[in-house]
C-alpha cells in the first residue's frame, strides 16, 4: 500500500519508467461509452467513416498531448498535480481550482461507475440469465465502487500493475470484436455514405478532446514516481500514444456497428445494447475486460481525488481522502441511473463541463510550467503565512485573476442539457471549442501578466 500523500518524491525512490504510462493513458481511456460516442457521430451528426476516423485521431492527440505536457511538472516537482498547483496560484489561490476539480471529479466518476455497473449487469445477464432491476443496479454499482476504491486505496503501484494487465486483456478482447466486424459489417454501406459537415467534424473533434483534458490536473499523480531526468517530450508522447492505441478503434467500432445498429446512439442503457450486437462468446469476455477498464478508470480518478481532497485542507490519510469521492460516486450514481432519460446526453454534457472547468487551469498551469517552474517541497507543504508560496494575502492575483477570466469566457461559450451560455450559438460555442478558448484565454492572460516573486529564493529546497 502506497503511504505517501501530498509530501514530493524523494530522488531516490524515484524508479519509475516512462513506458509504463503508455498503459496507464490506455487504460484511462478503456470506457465502451467511445462506442457510443462514436455512433452517435455517424448516426446524430452524419459524419461518414474517413470523417470519423479523423476525429478518433485527432481528438485523443490534441487532449493527451497537453496532459502529456502537464505531466512534466510531476517529474520536476514529485508531488500530485494540485499541490504543485500552490506554487502558482499560492496557498489559498489554489483552494478555488481544488474545490472546482475535486467536486468536478464527483460527475466524471458517478457517470463511469454507472457505466461499469450496465457493463456488470450484462455480462450477469448473458451468463445467468439475471435481469436487470433496481436492486440489481444498486449492487453492481456498489461492488463496482467498491472494486475501484479497494485498488485506489493500495495506491500507484497496485494502479501500475493492474492497468498493464488490463490493457493487454481490453486488447485481446477488442481483437475479437475488430475481426467480427471485418467479417460482418456493411462496408459497402459504409464507406458508400456521403460526408458530413465539416463543422460538426469540428464539433466532434471539440467535445472529445473536452473529455480527454480532464485528465490533465491528474496527470502529475502519475509521474511523481519518475526520475528528473525522464524525457519532456517522451511523456507527452506516452499520453497521446496511450489515448490514440484506445480511443481511434473504439470510435470507429462504435460507428460501424451503428450502420447496422442506429439506435446505438442514443440507447439508454448503451452497454447492454453493445452486448446484444455481439455473439455471446464475443459479448462476454468482451463486456468483462471493459467492466475491469473502467473501474480502473474510476481508482485513477478516485486516487487522484483523494490527493486533490487534502490539498482542500481534508486531514485525512490519503485512502481515506478516497473513500470520501468513492462514497459521492456511489451516491450520485445511483441517483443517475434512476433520472437520466439520455445517457449519451448527460456523458456528453459531462465531457463539456469538465473540459472547460479543467481547461481554465490547464491554461494558467501550463503557461507557468513553460516560464520554468521550479518547486520547493517545504513551500508546498507550508500552507501558513511563512510559506513561499503565500504570495499576497495567500493569493498570486494574476494566477487566479487569469484562471477566472478563462473559466467565466468558457461558460459563455458553453451549452449543455441543463445549462446554456450567451455566447454558445456563435461558431466556436456550436463547435464544442469553449474549452479551447479557455486554454488560451487564462494561459494568454496570464502569459502576458508579470509572475509574481515566491518567497523560495529561487532555489528549491528538500527535492
Amino acid at each position: 500500500m502506497e503511504n505517501r500523500g501530498l509530501d514530493p518524491v524523494p530522488d531516490g525512490e524515484r524508479t519509475g519508467r516512462v513506458r509504463s504510462l503508455l498503459t496507464t493513458w490506455a487504460t484511462a481511456n478503456m470506457t465502451v461509452l467511445l462506442l457510443t460516442v462514436g455512433a452517435g457521430l455517424t448516426v446524430l451528426d452524419g459524419l461518414n467513416f474517413w470523417q470519423v476516423l479523423a476525429v478518433g485521431a485527432v481528438a485523443p492527440v490534441l487532449s493527451f498531448g497537453l496532459v502529456g505536457m502537464v505531466s512534466v511538472a510531476g517529474k520536476r516537482g514529485g508531488a500530485p498535480g494540485m499541490a504543485l498547483s500552490r506554487a502558482v496560484f499560492g496557498q489559498r489561490g489554489n483552494l478555488l481550482p481544488g474545490a472546482l476539480v475535486w467536486v468536478s471529479r464527483w460527475g466524471w466518476e458517478s457517470v463511469n461507475a454507472v457505466t461499469g455497473s450496465y457493463a456488470l449487469l450484462a455480462v450477469l445477464d448473458l451468463t445467468l440469465g439475471v435481469r436487470r432491476s433496481s436492486g440489481a443496479a444498486l449492487v453492481t454499482l456498489t461492488a463496482f465502487v467498491a472494486a475501484g476504491f479497494l485498488v485506489s486505496g493500495l495506491g500507484f503501484r497496485a494502479l501500475r500493475v493492474s492497468s498493464r494487465i488490463s490493457a493487454c486483456l481490453f486488447g485481446a478482447a477488442s481483437l475479437l470484436v475488430l475481426a467480427r466486424l471485418i467479417a460482418t459489417a456493411p462496408w459497402a454501406a459504409l464507406l458508400a455514405r456521403p460526408p458530413g459537415e465539416a463543422a460538426l467534424v469540428t464539433a466532434g473533434i471539440g467535445t472529445l478532446a473536452a473529455g480527454g483534458i480532464s485528465w490533465a490536473p491528474s496527470a502529475p499523480d502519475f509521474t511523481r514516481y519518475l526520475p528528473r531526468s525522464a524525457s519532456a517530450a517522451a511523456l507527452v508522447g506516452a499520453a497521446a500514444g496511450g489515448a490514440l492505441a484506445v480511443v481511434l478503434p473504439l470510435v470507429t467500432t462504435g460507428a460501424v456497428m451503428a450502420v447496422a445498429s442506429p439506435d446505438l446512439a442514443s440507447a439508454r442503457d448503451p452497454v447492454s445494447f453493445v452486448g446484444d450486437l455481439l455473439p455471446r462468446w464475443i459479448a462476454v469476455p468482451y463486456l468483462l475486460t471493459a467492466v475491469v477498464g473502467m473501474m480502473l478508470i474510476n481508482s485513477m480518478s478516485l486516487y487522484s481525488a483523494g490527493f486533490t481532497a487534502q490539498t482542500l485542507g481534508f486531514a485525512l490519510p490519503r485512502a481515506w481522502a478516497v473513500g470520501v469521492n468513492a462514497a459521492i460516486s456511489l451516491l450520485l450514481g445511483g441517483l443517475l441511473m434512476v433520472v437520466a432519460t439520455s445517457f449519451l446526453g448527460t456523458f456528453l454534457s459531462f465531457l463539456t463541463l469538465l473540459g472547460v472547468t479543467f481547461s481554465a487551469w490547464i491554461g494558467v498551469f501550463g503557461v507557468d510550467l513553460l516560464r520554468g517552474r521550479t518547486y520547493d517541497r517545504v513551500a508546498l507543504m507550508d500552507t501558513g503565512p511563512g510559506s513561499g508560496y503565500w504570495y499576497t494575502a495567500g493569493f498570486s492575483r494574476p494566477a487566479v485573476g487569469a484562471w477566472a477570466a478563462g473559466l467565466v469566457v468558457g461558460l459563455l461559450l458553453t451549452e449543455v442539457e441543463w445549462f446554456s451560455g450567451p455566447l454558445a450559438s456563435t461558431r466556436v460555442g456550436r463547435d464544442g471549442l469553449g474549452w479551447a478558448v479557455t486554454v488560451l484565454v487564462s494561459g494568454g492572460l496570464y502569459a502576458v501578466l508579470p509572475r509574481p516573486a515566491d518567497g523560495t529564493g529561487g532555489t528549491p529546497r528538500g527535492l
